[in-house]
């Protein structure tokens, strides 16, 4: 059953984050108002390899949780700016390397219970190196690590921040499955799985 929404009002806004009153009716409970965080720009994040099979990640430091940890790199569209063009962007700037291919992998809602917050994953390839990163604010380490180190790292809870672990994970799975010779469409013609 869909929830009704009867109305909404702003309690907060800034270019970062807005937070909303939305009168909801929810079936089988009434009528309440439900907070929603809402995003006033589009969140982009990319998962970029090498030729040798390595990701590029970032280290770096969240105030917030008060946790170090790795991440992919991520950011925000400027209004009118296109994602693929902002995520492009924002891998040069966290990094120091210039893409040279942006695909789009999947789209997510982060926190649809609560969020308007939606990503738009990016695979980056093709990378040029063309200097130190522009913003020293994002990182403390930029490193080219292997797969296996990658999947050390999600595994050991080294990668904690959301979007980061949703990313590398759906690369590590869905994506490389979908682009592999043994995946045609919908239909699995690789090696029987046996349950």
């Amino acid at each position: 059953m869909e929830w009704q929404v009867h109305g909404r009002r702003k309690v907060y806004g800034s270019p970062w984050v807005e937070v909303w009153l939305d009168d909801v009716d929810i079936p089988g409970i009434g009528r309440i108002d439900h907070h929603v965080l809402r995003m006033p720009r589009a969140s982009t994040t990319a998962v970029v390899t090498n030729d040798r099979g390595e990701f590029l990640l970032i280290y770096r430091h969240r105030f917030i949780t008060g946790r170090w940890g790795w991440e992919v790199p991520a950011g925000w569209a400027e209004p009118g700016e296109d994602p693929a063009a902002a995520v492009a962007r924002e891998v040069e700037e966290e990094t120091g390397w210039r893409p040279g291919h942006v695909e789009l992998m999947t789209e997510y809602d982060a926190l649809a219970g609560i969020s308007d917050m939606h990503f738009r994953a990016y695979h980056v390839t093709g990378c040029a190196r063309v200097g130190t990163p522009q913003d020293t604010s994002e990182a403390s380490r930029v490193e080219w690590l292997p797969e296996a180190e990658v999947v050390r790292l999600l595994t050991s809870g080294e990668v904690a921040d959301g979007p980061s672990l949703a990313t590398l994970s759906y690369h590590l799975g869905p994506y490389r499955l979908a682009k592999s010779q043994a995946w045609s469409g919908s239909t699995w013609t690789g090696p029987e799985v046996v349950t």
